[in-house]
């Protein structure tokens, strides 16, 4: 059957411009501000042509500064090159992030160790990138040392983290380890104590002692922590839920558990 002739064959897609080599996208003005914030500009910066170029004005300046090459695309081009992710205008290109190893952990440990008590956390089979970049914002937030998350059953540090953590990914340190188990009892051994949180437990939140030595476990999405992890941990606690709700999304646990501790901390300061 031959086509009507008033209608139209769908137009081709328009090549996208190459990304540039060896480099990761970040979206977003507040990911993108938070780089040069933090002394780590991206390479190269696409800004949308047009109005966003005056509301993106202050990251333009801050680009040429910097010596970040600069590139005006037209809005099409950053959809295609974001895909789902809200890139407000703007997106930045910066050497991928790359995970810690289990080595520099115990380096660092010890030198954390010369000064307050470390806070670590601890996270077993958060595999939701956004979960994970809002963790880590808590994280630096809250003064976190590093986190700590399996090599397998983790969500990867990619465009996404960057975007939700808001730059906190540049800053916090994450270290992969093959055994987390195994890297608890480790912990436990150099002084760490290790509390975990599961809605089961008999103990509360701020039953907590967070002063010391620390590292908090929070467990993936719906899940909860697995056997072995559980079974690594010294105590646990649980929070104290007055709705019918009967858990919370594991990063919003994370920021009011890190939180408790910030609580304390400063607490045992100012005594």
């Amino acid at each position: 059957m031959s086509r009507p002739a008033n209608r139209r064959a769908p137009a081709k897609p328009r090549d996208l411009p190459r990304m540039p080599d060896g480099l990761e996208p970040v979206y977003g003005v507040h990911a993108v501000r938070a780089l040069f914030e933090r002394g780590q500009p991206p390479k190269v910066l696409w800004v949308q042509q047009g109005h966003a170029e005056q509301r993106l004005e202050a990251l333009l300046q801050q680009a040429h500064a910097t010596g970040c090459e600069l590139r005006r695309m037209a809005r099409e081009v950053l959809d295609g090159v974001s895909h789902q992710a809200s890139h407000q205008g703007v997106i930045g290109f910066c050497e991928p992030l790359i995970a810690e190893s289990e080595t520099t952990l115990w380096w660092r440990l010890e030198q954390w160790q010369a000064g307050p008590p470390p806070l670590l956390l601890i996270l077993d089979g958060v595999t939701d990138p956004h979960n994970l970049g809002a963790c880590l914002r808590s994280a630096d937030a809250a003064g976190v040392n590093g986190v700590i998350v399996p090599k397998d059953k983790s969500a990867p540090l990619n465009a996404t983290v960057r975007k939700v953590a808001c730059g906190a990914a540049e800053l916090v340190p994450v270290f992969q380890v093959t055994n987390l188990a195994r890297c608890m009892e480790k912990l436990k051994q150099q002084g760490v104590w290790i509390t975990g949180t599961a809605g089961e437990a008999d103990s509360l939140l701020y039953d907590a002692d967070f002063t010391v030595p620390c590292a908090l476990v929070m467990g993936a999405e719906g899940k909860g922590m697995r056997r072995l992890t559980r079974e690594a941990c010294d105590g646990l606690v649980k929070l104290p839920m007055q709705g019918g709700v009967s858990s919370l999304n594991v990063s919003v646990a994370t920021g009011i558990c890190l939180f408790e501790a910030v609580r304390q901390r400063a607490g045992r300061v100012g005594g």
